[in-house]
This record gives C-alpha cells, sequence and structure tokens, in this order.
C-alpha cells in the first residue's frame, strides 16, 4: 500500500511516497512559483510531481491508494476545495477534483497544513494512542492543529483552530492578521528574534556585555537560537529573552490546554528543536495553571516526534480512522 503526500508551501511543493508503516520511502520536490503561476499551473505541476514519485518507484500511478495535499489557508476538507490562502493564488480553488483528472487517483484529500501536521502525530507521532491532543508548530508564525475524539478539529467553515490568533496581550505588538497582541507575535521564532534584537539593543544602549553579541557578529544576523545558546553559557541577558519567551509560550499553552483539555499537546516547528530547555522550565507553570490542577488528568507536554515530515505524512494519511 502506497500513499502520496504532498506538503504545499509558496516556496517549494514537496510530496512523498509513504507506505503502510507511515514511512517516507521516496521525496521528490520542485518550485511552487506561486507569484507566475496560476492556481491550475500549480495544479498540474502537483500532478506531475505525483506521476514522477511514483515511476521513480517503480509504480504506476493507478498503484497509489490516494493522494492527500496540506495546504496553507483555509481547506474545505469535505469538498476537496482551497477557500482561501494568502500566499497561493486559490479562491475557493477545487484542487482535489483537479488532480483527480490530471492523475486518475479517485481518492484525493486537501486538509489545512497545520491541522495535517496535528494529524500526523496522531496517527504516527508523538500523539499516537490518543484521542484528544493539540499540535503547535512555532516557525515564521504559530500553526495549531486540534484532534478531538479522533478527528481534525476545523470549526464550522473550515477555519477553526487558528490558535497563533489568540490574543495574550491585549492591545499588544500589531500582527499580520491584524489584531494586536496574537499569541503568534510573541512565541513564533519570528518573535523569538524581535525578542532578542530588542534586548541586544538595549544591552548597546546600557553598555552591558552580552554573548549574544559575538554570536550575532559570528552568524551575520540574529537567529531564534542564539538567546537559547547564551542562556546555557551563563549569560544573563540571554536568559532574560528566554524567560520572556517562554512566560508567552507557556500563557498560550495554558488557555489552549484550558479550552481542549487534551491529553497532550505537541510542540513541533523549528524552536522546538531546543527540546528540555524550551518544555522544562513551563512545567510548573504550565501544571499549576491548568484548570483542576491536581483533581483532572493533566496534559503531558512533548515536543512534536515528526518534525518537517509531518506534513507530508499527515496528508497522506488524511481520508482514513486512525487505529
Amino acid at each position: 500500500m502506497f500513499r502520496i503526500g504532498i506538503d504545499l508551501g509558496g516556496t517549494n511543493i514537496a510530496a512523498g511516497l509513504v507506505n503502510e508503516k507511515y514511512e517516507i520511502v521516496r521525496k521528490m520536490s520542485t518550485p511552487t512559483r506561486a507569484t507566475t503561476r496560476t492556481a491550475e499551473e500549480i495544479a498540474d505541476a502537483m500532478a506531475g510531481l505525483c506521476i514522477d514519485l511514483a515511476a521513480a518507484e517503480g509504480l504506476s500511478i493507478a498503484e497509489i491508494d490516494a493522494i492527500g495535499i496540506a495546504s496553507p489557508g483555509v481547506a474545505n476538507s469535505a469538498e476537496g476545495v482551497v477557500e482561501y490562502s494568502s500566499n497561493l493564488p486559490f479562491r475557493k480553488f477545487p484542487i482535489a477534483s483537479l488532480l483527480r483528472e490530471r492523475t486518475g487517483v479517485a481518492a484525493v484529500h486537501v486538509e489545512n497544513d497545520a491541522n495535517a501536521a496535528a494529524w500526523a502525530e496522531h496517527v504516527a507521532g508523538a500523539a499516537r494512542g490518543t484521542k484528544h491532543s493539540v499540535t503547535i508548530t512555532l516557525g515564521t508564525g504559530v500553526g495549531g492543529g486540534v484532534i478531538i475524539d479522533g478527528k481534525v478539529f476545523s470549526g464550522s467553515n473550515f477555519a477553526g483552530a487558528e490558535l497563533g490568533h489568540i490574543v495574550i496581550e491585549k492591545d499588544g505588538v500589531p500582527c499580520t492578521c491584524g489584531r494586536r497582541g496574537c499569541w503568534e507575535v510573541y512565541s513564533s521564532a519570528t518573535g523569538l528574534i524581535r525578542m532578542t534584537k530588542e534586548k541586544l539593543a538595549a544591552c548597546e544602549r546600557e553598555g552591558r556585555p552580552t554573548l549574544m553579541t559575538a554570536m550575532v557578529a559570528e552568524r551575520g544576523k540574529v537567529s531564534g537560537r542564539h538567546a537559547f545558546q547564551a542562556m546555557r553559557e551563563g549569560d544573563a541577558a540571554g536568559k532574560e529573552v528566554v524567560d520572556t519567551y517562554l512566560s508567552y509560550l507557556a500563557t498560550g499553552i495554558i488557555n489552549i490546554i484550558n479550552v481542549f483539555q487534551p491529553e497532550v499537546v505537541c510542540i513541533g516547528g523549528g524552536v522546538s528543536g531546543e527540546r528540555d530547555s524550551l518544555i522544562l522550565p513551563m512545567l510548573p507553570t504550565i501544571v499549576k495553571e491548568q484548570y483542576g490542577s491536581g483533581y483532572v488528568s493533566p496534559t503531558k507536554i512533548c515536543v512534536a516526534e515528526l518534525g518537517n515530515e509531518a506534513g507530508i505524512i499527515g496528508a497522506a494519511f488524511l481520508g482514513i480512522k486512525a487505529h
């Protein structure tokens, strides 16, 4: 049994041939060219990638059981339509039916990319064996996917679970969504970099030394890793950045736990590479502030297991019931 998962991004289209053990046995990619291609041309590129991927493994496209697409934006999984995507030319675009026509594969599914990643962790990753889980990804923004009773939750209009856009600081830093103080602004890698830059500027004004200055000079730009690295080397300014960042991250996680009370919250995305340095300091606060703490089952906080492959694996197994 082979399925194809497509992780559709604004820069690249990545596709993987996935076996029944949730293993990616072959992977291929092609540029999306979202600014120069029409929606139909992007669909053509996706279909061609699927056909090439199967052929590279010695298969015909007819031997592929299903194709799944993880797309940014509002993905109507019931009708196979991407209603809207801000970084792709998709407006009520019937992507599933077009891929069926172009490949001949009958089972084609589409889901929001963050939801697909959450589904991957549910069927094959850190949330496997649970019925209720939340996966958040800390990257350029904060993505969120919610699994309730073994099913992807996407709200009444398929735009649900935009967890990065809960407000945690009223009238706070402006967000690209138009609101102010969104969790995304404070807990994304972008937010961490902004806080690091602000601390570096403050240190320079105050004549205060910090290891982060040399780290940035060596790399040529500020990275989300610098504050954590400096903190681990005993740098006070680095620790201040990390403490502030983690306080915002923990606040958002607690809000999510108190809404959904999931069995597990999986944290993915680039910042999750900090692992214990990210999770362990937050646990006392999260345990203390979970509603019903001491009386209800505590939510487990862990690092997502599937990394950059989550979109492909989750997309490939859309339309199935988890074991």
